[in-house]
């Protein structure tokens, strides 16, 4: 059942909003009742965005921001209690993806720095600026996107589950921190979706998975449910089996078509 209480009139941030996930999830939220806050680099892209949320009668405004600068996140969230005093939802959306085997990033570190980066550090530091208006007034929300690829063993990915499994490992403590303090914490681990991010490359585009649109709908649901973890059947059955039969998990992983 849907709790439209948890979203009409609400100030929900949404980074990486200018595709994939992020503007199917801001277009969704917005039609809702949300007032929707979009950050991404591409002010172009936001700003498509919010003309489609507009014309249909809803509520957005766009912050262009390179979420990979730190300083820049600094200064974003700044911006945002300067024009909104508190933000009620924060979804840590934005993300970089690398497919690579692990031994051909080893000339490679900053595959490790820019995953890192993006991944994880950008947003702890947003977080880091919101959370205390959140704490103040006993209520709000963190939603970050993560990747099934975090409950699994999957080759080809180091360095990007590597920084959603510190994304996760924070989330959890965060979460049993501050939840008899109103705040709700929400990791969303995804599948393969089909965004521009993933269909660079190009056998993912031949893989089932979910569209963008399908993927926002989870978005949807962790701002009306408020649950701890939002993951689909088969990575949950696949989680047990990994922990009963990890050997065998791993001969399996090895075999994915999407793997390195």
């Amino acid at each position: 059942m849907k709790n439209n209480n948890r979203i009409k009139g609400k100030k929900i941030v949404i980074t990486g909003a200018s595709s994939g996930i992020g503007r199917s999830a801001a277009i969704q939220l917005a039609a809702e009742g949300a007032i929707v806050i979009l950050v991404a680099r591409r002010e172009e892209a936001l700003n498509e965005v919010i003309d489609i949320i507009v014309r249909d009668g809803g509520k957005a405004k766009a912050y262009p921001a390179d979420l990979s600068d730190l300083d820049a996140v600094d200064q974003l969230g700044d911006k945002l209690l300067e024009d909104y005093s508190k933000i009620d939802v924060l979804v840590n959306n934005a993300g970089r993806s690398i497919r690579r085997p692990l031994v051909a990033s080893l000339e490679r570190y900053h595959d490790f720095e820019r995953c890192m980066q993006l991944n994880y550090y950008s947003p702890v530091r947003l977080t880091r600026k919101l959370l205390p208006s959140m704490l103040e007034a006993q209520d709000g929300q963190i939603i970050n996107s993560s990747t099934w690829g975090t409950m699994l063993p999957v080759a080809g990915f180091g360095p990007y589950n590597a920084s959603k499994a510190a994304l996760d490992s924070i989330a959890e403590c965060m979460r049993v921190e501050l939840k008899d303090k109103g705040i709700s914490i929400t990791q969303i681990h995804f599948p393969l979706v089909h965004t521009p991010m993933s269909n660079a490359t190009e056998k993912f585009k031949k893989l089932p998975g979910m569209s963008p649109e399908e993927a926002a709908q989870w978005i949807v649901r962790a701002v009306e449910e408020r649950p701890p973890i939002i993951v689909d059947t088969k990575t949950r059955v696949g989680r047990g089996f990994y922990y009963h039969f990890p050997r065998v998990s791993e001969a399996i992983s090895r075999r994915l078509p999407f793997s390195v």
